[in-house]
């Protein structure tokens, strides 16, 4: 079985090509991006130059997870998320939507008003028992897919894959427990979060490592700092490159699914690097 959006929303299917999902950043202190989206005028231009572009998901975040951040209630948060969920499943009904939290009951609220799925860069594991997954029974209740993103805190780790494939099997498996069925879990390897440059290149150079624990993984790499410190770009908005070979290295070891700023820009690199992975079984 696919997976499939509690409000029937058809969702694209990931094992014919590697999918696109487009960020839209509702925070005022978004790394590259921040405050460029501050009404829902603005976010509807937004969504629908990213249809057009060749989104296949709408990635909506309401807290910036940029290093030094502050938190932000779940109040503010469904301030922000709510009035533009809601306009864009009015205007965009067959758009398919993501929200990008790590709170159960916004998540809860946000597919309530039309989200199809959650991303979360907690793991669905935010200031849980060591038994548990609230985002996991929050989503298993609202029958949506869930994105189990890897982090920690610090990048303090005496085996690194030994103990990112360990962290992001506990996840999986208390989400399974929570009753989300496996074929509504994606993972995430968190390129960026509570690692060093070394490390998140390890995440790329080897993803097939995440890609074997059999659930579909989403790589968002697009206009991080390991990027702008490889490449001696200081400026997020001029790191394409990093962004074209991290996708294209990525879909080789198994990503099915890019989450991007630029999805005009990364596009062709997606169509090329799809061509390549299917080889002799590929059609136009």
């Amino acid at each position: 079985m696919s997976w499939t959006s509690p409000h029937g929303t058809p969702l694209p299917d990931w094992r014919k090509r590697t999918l696109l999902m487009g960020i839209m950043n509702l925070a005022p202190d978004s790394f590259s991006d921040g405050g460029q989206l501050p009404d829902e005028a603005s976010a509807l231009r937004r969504a629908d130059v990213l249809l057009a572009e060749g989104a296949d998901v709408l990635d909506l975040g309401a807290e910036s997870t940029r290093p030094g951040a502050a938190p932000i209630d779940a109040a503010t948060e469904l301030s922000r998320l709510l009035p533009i969920v809601k306009a864009i499943r009015r205007r965009l009904p067959q758009a398919v939507l993501s929200v990008d939290t790590y709170k159960p009951e916004v998540a809860r609220a946000c597919v309530e008003a039309g989200a199809d799925l959650v991303n979360d860069v907690e793991g669905g594991r935010f200031q849980a028992r060591p038994d548990e997954s609230p985002m996991g029974s929050a989503c298993a209740d609202l029958r949506c897919p869930l994105i189990l993103m890897h982090r920690r805190p610090r990048p303090d780790y005496e085996d690194f894959w030994g103990e990112v494939v360990a962290d992001l099997r506990r996840s999986l498996k208390l989400a399974r427990a929570a009753g989300m069925p496996a074929e509504q879990l994606w993972t995430d390897p968190g390129f960026g979060f509570g690692k060093t440059p070394a490390q998140n290149l390890m995440l790329v150079r080897d993803l097939s490592k995440i890609a074997a624990l059999g659930f579909p993984v989403v790589l968002g790499t697009s206009r991080k700092s390991t990027l702008g410190l490889v490449l001696g770009e200081p400026d997020p908005l001029r790191r394409g490159p990093g962004n074209d070979v991290t996708a294209a290295w990525g879909i080789a070891q198994g990503a099915s699914m890019i989450r991007a700023h630029d999805i005009a820009a990364l596009r062709p690199t997606i169509r090329m690097a799809d061509a390549l992975r299917h080889g002799p079984t590929w059609e136009p």
